[in-house]
């Protein structure tokens, strides 16, 4: 397949958050450090760390938590964008409302976080709204990602792009968590969304089906400008796109 050039497709990798599935997120700081300088050296420019998360049960490695010990710890090449995730159901758990909940998580603003994703099932979007005005008034971009997307229905669609089209959020992301979208029904998903929603659209592709890079590539070809994707495919399941799989169709060098 030939290389592609287009500046406009954000290459967003997650190894350590996705990846962390394989091993409890135990990944020692001198190989998150030596992933950061190695993956500066592509074209990708945006780095999902790892999650952020209230204390566990069980124990978590390093990027399980993210938290400000480990980042302050980190030497960051200067054109790589840092991130999190949080899962927007941790905040359910408790009776404090979403945003205290995120305070709880951040209880200072560490500048070496650009951006955070919640990853949400269909009704936690909706009580999100505080917890992204609060993160862009903190110079924080905001992804949201739409979990499990092939069992999303029309209407729910249509409210969930109502809902964001005014939070100034950075995308709006379609997360096969099932690994069970063919070509077929990713186009019948992108053609709904795109009834209801102009701005940036992502992909976050499983390979249950090993069509993950296919997936990647017809979203481009739809006009989304962001892809998702973690070194070898690592991750939940089967795994993702495989980060050297799509470098090696949208690479400058």
């Amino acid at each position: 397949m030939s290389i592609i050039k287009d500046n406009s497709l954000n290459l967003l990798d997650c190894t350590l958050r996705d990846g962390g599935y394989y091993n409890n997120w135990d990944f020692p700081k001198n190989l998150i450090q030596n992933y950061l300088n190695q993956i500066s050296k592509t074209r990708i420019k945006y780095i999902e760390l790892g999650f952020r998360n209230f204390k566990q049960n069980k124990p978590l490695g390093l990027t399980g938590y993210t938290n400000d010990t480990l980042l302050n710890s980190l030497n960051i090449p200067k054109n790589l964008k840092i991130g999190v995730m949080i899962n927007a159901g941790e905040f359910k758990k408790n009776n404090l409302s979403p945003l205290k909940n995120l305070k709880r998580l951040f209880p200072i603003i560490n500048k070496k976080i650009s951006f955070v994703r919640f990853a949400c099932h269909f009704d936690e979007v909706f009580y999100l709204g505080e917890c992204i005005t609060w993160l862009r008034k903190n110079n924080i971009d905001v992804f949201i990602n739409i979990m499990q997307i092939s069992e999303i229905k029309k209407i729910q669609i249509k409210k969930i792009c109502n809902y964001l089209k005014n939070k100034k959020i950075k995308a709006l992301y379609l997360a096969d968590s099932l690994g069970c979208l063919n070509l077929k029904s990713l186009q019948n998903l992108i053609k709904l969304f795109r009834n209801h929603w102009k701005n940036d659209l992502g992909l976050h592709a499983h390979n249950n089906l090993k069509l993950a890079l296919n997936n990647s590539i017809f979203a481009y070809k739809k006009s989304f400008t962001w892809l998702d994707s973690t070194i070898t495919g690592m991750g939940r399941g089967p795994g993702n796109l495989k980060t050297e799989e799509i470098l090696n169709i949208f690479d400058k060098n």
